[in-house]
């Protein structure tokens, strides 16, 4: 951790050292993402609710998952740029590095603009707490904690996931950004709305719903069953075949030869 903070350092620092570049791209990030709410806004302004749930609500998902995406995207923007890594050699010096492989890919990259989208998302979700409606006690407040922390991690397996379909195409699969940016994008709205195929496919396979959907049931009091409130822990289990697929990559790869 030492180590990392070291690296976390280095890059505020590198980062920092254009201070009006970082300044807009935060900007730009924060208007974004302020875009998607406003698209949210104006549905509601035609509807009172979508599938059953109201404005407040949806905004309690549209945050949610606006944040765990931000905090995964700016701890794990390394594998995220995994094939420019891979193409220009960079792999290979990591490779014969006695550091853990994980790790340095992790501080090769700490993308900070990212926090303009995050912020954007402790506003709204600022916003839609008070409004709700919820009775926020304490396992109310712990299961938001869940839906935000495990998110970021599932986030992060399907960035390590990309990241190793790499070692076998040599380039990014942009199909994966269905699952990762697509994921962001229609979880502003319960994952319930877009059937049962949607949900199903998000429980199982790859579980976005259990960090959304179905803790927000236990949130807005739609079931009272407590153990809604860590199906979002059940998500992290995701994370086991994420890394094995990794571990398969490297053992299949092949130096560039840079």
């Amino acid at each position: 951790m030492k180590l990392y903070a070291k690296y976390f350092s280095m890059h505020i620092k590198s980062q920092m050292q254009y201070k009006l570049s970082f300044f807009f791209t935060c900007t730009g990030q924060f208007l974004v993402a302020f875009a998607t709410f406003l698209s949210i806004h104006f549905l509601f302004a035609r509807f009172d609710s979508v599938g059953g749930f109201t404005y407040e609500e949806v905004l309690i998902c549209f945050a949610v998952m606006i944040m765990a995406f931000s905090l995964s995207e700016l701890i794990g923007r390394g594998f995220d740029r995994f094939p420019i890594l891979l193409g220009n050699g960079g792999f290979d010096r990591i490779m014969v590095r006695p550091r853990n492989v994980v790790f340095q890919v992790l501080a090769s990259q700490v993308e900070f603009s990212r926090l303009g989208r995050f912020i954007q998302a402790v506003v709204v979700l600022a916003f839609a707490l008070p409004r709700s409606g919820i009775d926020w006690t304490w396992d109310k407040i712990l299961t938001l904690i869940f839906m935000i922390v495990c998110g970021a991690f599932l986030f992060f397996g399907l960035f390590v996931i990309y990241a190793a379909f790499t070692f076998f195409t040599l380039e990014g699969l942009e199909f994966m950004n269905i699952l990762t940016d697509g994921g962001r994008e229609h979880g502003r709205l319960p994952f319930s709305v877009y059937g049962d195929g949607v949900l199903k496919f998000l429980t199982y396979v790859v579980p976005l719903a259990l960090v959304q959907y179905y803790p927000l049931l236990y949130l807005t009091g739609r079931t009272e069953d407590m153990r809604y409130m860590f199906v979002p822990i059940l998500a992290l289990l995701f994370l086991i075949p994420c890394r094995a697929f990794f571990k398969l990559g490297m053992r299949k790869y092949k130096s560039t030869g840079s």
